[in-house]
């Protein structure tokens, strides 16, 4: 099955009750990334700045200061209502004078995550798999045509005695189509194989 997340970064602005929301939304792929986000646009002059993000089984959220599981739970279920995977979502709040009550909280914390995820574009993420590939030396330029015609990416590479061994990433749905056609290509010669460490990059 595959997933979704955001081809580019995303904002939506909203005024409800004299606050003002900023949501801003971005693909990640690693906590890593979700947390250079937060700091590169939280705004510490503001009165909150609540959050959430899901890559893949693991997710995280914070209420800042809001009342517990009126901001980040609704900015996650924003993100999961809407099918994404590998994004963040950052609403910033800007205090006006008039209280939300928690079910105001809720609703205006989901509801802005959720209008700036609806209007953001997005894009497939395309499963990645490691290979490792084998080929004499008189086959090198046969094989590299192959390799961008398939989408594979080098990703290391290293000469031995009897020919050329080459670390690849590659949609994972190329990777029987590829292995076929370099075994016809190199009349056998060629071997692919299907590396179980996870890829260097989703």
């Amino acid at each position: 099955m595959s997933r979704t997340t955001l081809a580019a970064r995303a904002r939506l602005e909203a005024e409800i009750k004299k606050s003002r929301f900023l949501a801003q939304a971005a693909p990640v792929t690693a906590p890593e990334d979700a947390a250079a986000f937060l700091a590169e646009v939280a705004d510490t002059g503001a009165t909150h700045n609540c959050w959430a993000w899901r890559i893949g089984q693991n997710y995280r959220f914070s209420d800042d200061g809001e009342p517990a599981s009126t901001a980040g739970k609704p900015i996650l279920a924003a993100i999961d209502g809407q099918g994404l995977d590998a994004v963040m979502v950052v609403v910033t709040r800007w205090f006006g004078g008039i209280k939300l009550g928690a079910g105001g909280l809720v609703r205006a914390y989901g509801g802005t995550a959720a209008e700036c995820l609806r209007q953001a574009e997005r894009r497939v993420i395309i499963a990645q798999v490691a290979a490792q590939l084998f080929c004499g030396f008189e086959h090198i330029g046969s094989v590299h045509t192959l390799l961008s015609a398939h989408a594979a990416v080098k990703t290391g590479e290293r000469y031995e005695a009897e020919g050329l061994v080459l670390e690849l990433l590659l949609p994972q749905q190329h990777f029987d189509a590829l292995a076929a056609t370099l075994r016809d290509a190199t009349r056998g010669q060629a071997r692919l194989v299907l590396l179980d460490r996870p890829p260097a990059q989703a």
